[in-house]
Formats: structure tokens, C-alpha cells, sequence
């Protein structure tokens, strides 16, 4: 039975990144790189990525005449009209988590394939070239919106992307890997090999976990104004 979910909420999560991908391509967003995030959303929030997208990302087409009226830009970033606090962090973790994403889904068949360990664990291993991978995406996340705006020199855009997503990260990281510690002696045999769709099922949901546990975070950083509400 298992199986079967993962593949049905698998292949919901491919359908919506590729519905997201494919009204992005019509209605690019104003910020580069949400045209990637807002995808990778959709791969680990099947069917409700595509409503977020709507409620929170979708802009204007500029055939449309008023593009400019209903969306503008503040700080190098996006604004949909009075959008309350809590979905400017709403998207802002988005952010966060297409980053995290990314790297952790670079890393689970490179630590599958290298039978890679630390201190003998497979997990450990995992874990470990998983916080690397998703380090190095969500710092380069935040980094190229910030060199987009072109007002900070690229040491000093590094230095505010290192500041502005490190610890969304750590929670984002923490939420997945809490998931992943339960579900891998439970429901995947104590095993995680990323050849096998049951695998790729918990890893959705351990981002969504991980994408929820980063939103507090993303608060906190927003409110100290470390990190801007997109």
C-alpha cells in the first residue's frame, strides 16, 4: 500500500511543479529566482503548491496591461498589493525551502550511490552531504537576488545571503531530518535508498515538515529585519 501513495502523491508533485513551471514561463516573476522556487514548491506541496502559487505568487501577464498596477517591487522584492505579514513569511520560507530542496534532492542519490557513512551510519551520511548540498543551494538562493538588485558588492551580498538564510535553513533542515529519523526505521525498513519511490514519498513530506518547522524562523528574521517578507 505504500508504494501506491508514493507513487500517486509523487507523480501529483511532478504534475504541479510542471503546472507551476509552465504558468512561471507565461508570467515571469519579478524576482529570477522565484521562477525556480515556485516550482520546486509545487514537487513537495502536491495540489497545494498550485493554490499558494495562485494566492501568493501568481503575477499579471504583461499582455495584460497591468502588470505594473498590481504588482511592483520594493526592495528587490515582490509585492502582490497589501499582502499581510504572514504571506510575505509564507513565501519568504518558499524561498528558504526551494533552496533546502534542491540540495536535498541533489544529495539522496549521490549518498545512495557512494554508500556514503559517517561513524559507520548510512543516515549520518545522508544527513551530512544533505546539509551541505542544501547549505550551498539556499545560500545561492539568497545571494543572487541580492546581487540582482546590484546595490551590494558580491563579498558584502555573500556576507548578508550567509546572514539572512542561515538559520531558516538549520530549521528547515531540522524539521526534515526529525521526519526522516522517524520514518526510516518505520516505513522504510530502516533503509533509505533513494532508488525507491517509498523514499522519495517520505522525503515530500519531510520537506513539507522541514518547510514548516523553517516558518518561525523566517518570522523571527523578518521581524529583526534581517530578512525582507517577499
Amino acid at each position: 500500500m505504500l508504494i501506491f501513495w508514493s507513487w500517486v502523491f509523487l507523480l501529483l508533485g511532478v504534475v504541479t511543479c510542471a503546472l507551476i513551471a509552465a504558468d512561471v514561463r507565461r508570467r515571469p516573476q519579478h524576482m529570477a529566482i522565484m521562477n525556480v522556487t515556485w516550482p520546486i514548491t509545487g514537487l513537495y506541496m502536491p495540489v497545494l503548491g498550485w493554490w499558494v502559487y495562485q494566492k501568493m505568487g501568481r503575477t499579471a501577464r504583461a499582455d495584460q496591461g497591468h502588470d505594473a498596477s498590481e504588482h511592483h517591487q520594493h526592495g528587490g522584492h515582490e509585492h502582490h498589493g497589501d499582502k499581510p505579514q504572514w504571506q510575505g513569511v509564507f513565501v519568504s520560507a518558499t524561498h528558504c525551502g526551494g533552496g533546502c530542496t534542491l540540495g536535498d534532492i541533489t544529495a539522496a542519490p549521490l549518498a545512495t550511490a557512494l554508500g556514503f557513512t559517517l561513524f559507520g551510519s548510512h543516515m549520518a551520511g545522508h544527513f551530512l552531504l544533505a546539509f551541505v548540498a542544501a547549505y550551498a543551494f539556499g545560500i545561492l538562493f539568497q545571494y543572487l537576488p541580492i546581487r540582482e538588485m546590484g546595490e551590494r558588492s558580491p563579498k558584502a551580498g555573500l556576507l548578508d545571503a550567509i546572514k539572512a538564510d542561515t538559520l531558516s535553513l538549520i530549521a528547515f533542515q531540522i524539521g526534515m531530518y526529525l521526519w526522516m529519523l522517524i520514518a526510516t526505521p518505520l516505513l522504510l525498513d530502516g533503509q533509505m535508498d533513494a532508488a525507491t519511490p517509498e523514499f522519495w514519498f517520505m522525503m515530500q513530506i519531510a520537506m513539507l515538515v522541514g518547510f514548516l518547522s523553517s516558518y518561525p524562523a523566517n518570522w523571527l528574521l523578518v521581524n529583526k529585519g534581517i530578512k525582507h517578507a517577499m
